[in-house]
């Protein structure tokens, strides 16, 4: 059975209820939150009716959609699950669901030769890797990177949501800097992607310059009123952020021209993988090292592309570029110089790496 988009959404959000176990939920407080699920995502103002929802809780019990949900009824009043950890996001898809996603992919796999959906490459492999698995209960195929643990990966749908509707949202954020989480509203722009951490381009409701916020320092957010919410209107975002390497920088900085040597053994991987879409070829030596330009605004994601090449590479320019990465290659030298503290053998682990 294929699950239609207001109905998944009208499983989800019973779902969503059920697994907070902190409150009682009567048939009518699910109604509640589902006709306010239903004007959220698809604008339906109708709410939805008592049958509907009694006809949803039963098919989530059935094996019809393969949920089996335990749904039980407290004192004839209160639904919940009988098992706390159950949620339908835990189901195995059903072979109906795989083969309505196989077409998807065939169809996004012919569409893929036009010119707008040139990011769609990788998009393809990882749905088809998936559902190959799904399909013939085999093992990877393709091997992508990923962070189980990294935080905040749930915001990014509602933060997508809250963009295209252009709402004003009040975000409870805590910086790795803050000792408490502070309340502040934003106008969010742009969701944006760096080494597998996810950031939000928003604009604060009290000060004059864009700012990044992490996901994973988001403690929880609200949407606001429609009717408050500031448009960007600075410099596209394809274009600001075509001078940056990272997500770091105000509308205020310039990019500039970073010249650097490169060493013989590293060359290789700096011409075939460029630090940034600007790279020029400058030089290249008979010993095989290269010299190197890209243009971007000086930030810490450049500082640090820049050290992880250690003594392989040299900054020639700007001067004071080449001031902010000597002393922090002083300073790391420091780090070897003055032994602040022995390790102990309780400080590793049963198989020898170090316990943080």
């Amino acid at each position: 059975m294929a699950i239609h988009k207001v109905a998944l959404i009208r499983y989800k959000t019973i779902d969503q209820c059920l697994r907070n176990s902190n409150r009682k939920w009567t048939l009518d407080m699910l109604i509640e939150k589902v006709s306010e699920a239903l004007y959220e995502y698809e604008g339906i103002t109708g709410g939805v009716s008592k049958r509907t929802v009694q006809a949803d809780i039963q098919l989530m019990r059935s094996n019809k959609l393969g949920y089996n949900a335990p749904i039980v009824v407290l004192n004839k009043r209160y639904y919940m699950y009988s098992d706390r950890d159950y949620s339908i996001n835990h189901s195995k898809v059903t072979d109906a669901d795989v083969e309505k996603m196989s077409e998807i992919v065939s169809v996004l796999r012919q569409m893929n030769g036009f010119d707008y959906f040139d990011d769609m490459n990788d998009i393809i492999a990882r749905l088809e890797n998936s559902l190959h698995k799904s399909v013939n209960r085999e093992h990877n195929h393709i091997q992508l990177e990923g962070n189980k643990l990294l935080k905040g990966l749930e915001h990014i749908l509602p933060l997508y949501q809250a963009i295209r509707k252009k709402v004003p949202l009040l975000i409870t954020y805590q910086s790795f800097k803050a000792k408490a989480p502070i309340p502040a509203v934003y106008h969010p722009y742009l969701l944006k992607e760096y080494r597998n951490r996810w950031f939000l381009i928003t604009h604060p409701r009290k000060g004059s310059a864009l700012v990044t916020l992490a996901l994973d320092r988001i403690v929880e957010f609200m949407e606001m009123s429609p009717k408050d919410y500031v448009p960007y209107t600075g410099v596209d975002f394809e274009r600001y952020f075509a001078e940056t390497l990272g997500v770091t920088r105000s509308e205020r900085d310039r990019p500039q021209k970073v010249v650097l040597w490169v060493h013989p053994n590293q060359a290789p991987y700096v011409l075939t993988k460029p630090l940034h879409h600007s790279q020029q070829l400058l030089r290249q030596e008979a010993d095989g090292s290269i010299m190197v330009r890209i243009d971007v605004t000086l930030n810490f994601e450049l500082e640090r592309e820049i050290l992880g090449f250690g003594e392989m590479m040299q900054v020639l320019a700007p001067r004071n570029l080449v001031g902010f990465i000597r002393k922090r290659l002083q300073k790391a030298a420091e780090q070897y110089t003055v032994v602040k503290k022995e390790l102990k053998t309780t400080d590793f682990g049963q198989n020898g790496s170090a316990v943080p």
